[in-house]
């Protein structure tokens, strides 16, 4: 067997590592990438069935066991308790577009990670047009053969009727959700 010299931080200078122990950390960090693009193609399904009321994809992306909360506050548990949840929701709502800007994930194990998601938000809600950015607190598990979202908590940076937004981002509460008072960021600046 041809033994391999390397010089990387894992390795104490001169250490040789043999083909097969390369390999293998070849494919754990050939699967860590497959596992990555998974966990952003799940978050990007969430929003696309999310804008496009598509329930049935939507439950796929959800373990089911999984939470659903808002600003630290659990909304609902479970697969079907979610999509009751979000259609119930959503049937006060017109248009809406999710757009994610960025995935940050942790692996925790090989089949358990942690995410922060943000996004942008162009809703209507009960006939108001209102424009929001928000963090997504999520936790992933592979689940069923897949990786889906187990926990779940949307975390509001603003959110305000399009002609308040400058106001909105202005104030110490630009959380300004149609038919609720003012409140304070979950991200508040001190």
């Amino acid at each position: 067997m041809t033994q391999i010299v390397r010089s990387d931080s894992t390795l104490e200078a001169g250490q040789i590592k043999s083909e097969d122990q390369i390999m293998t950390e070849l494919q754990e960090r050939v699967q860590r990438l497959e596992d990555r693009a998974a966990i952003n193609d799940v978050v990007v399904a969430y929003f696309l069935a999310a804008d496009g009321d598509e329930t049935a994809n939507l439950g796929g992306c959800f373990t089911a066991d999984a939470t659903f909360s808002a600003s630290g506050q659990l909304c609902a548990s479970g697969r079907q308790g979610i999509m009751d949840f979000i259609v119930s929701s959503r049937s006060h709502m017109g248009l809406t577009v999710h757009t994610p800007h960025y995935a940050q994930v942790t692996f925790e194990s090989s089949d358990l990670a942690t995410g922060l998601v943000g996004a942008h938000l162009e809703l209507v809600i009960a006939g108001l047009a209102v424009c929001g950015a928000v963090r997504y607190v999520d936790q992933y598990r592979r689940s069923e053969g897949c990786w889906r979202i187990k926990s779940r908590d949307m975390r509001t940076i603003y959110i305000a009727p399009w002609l308040e937004v400058g106001q909105a981002l202005a104030s110490s509460t630009p959380a300004r959700w149609p038919g609720s008072d003012p409140t304070q960021s979950d991200y508040p600046r001190s």
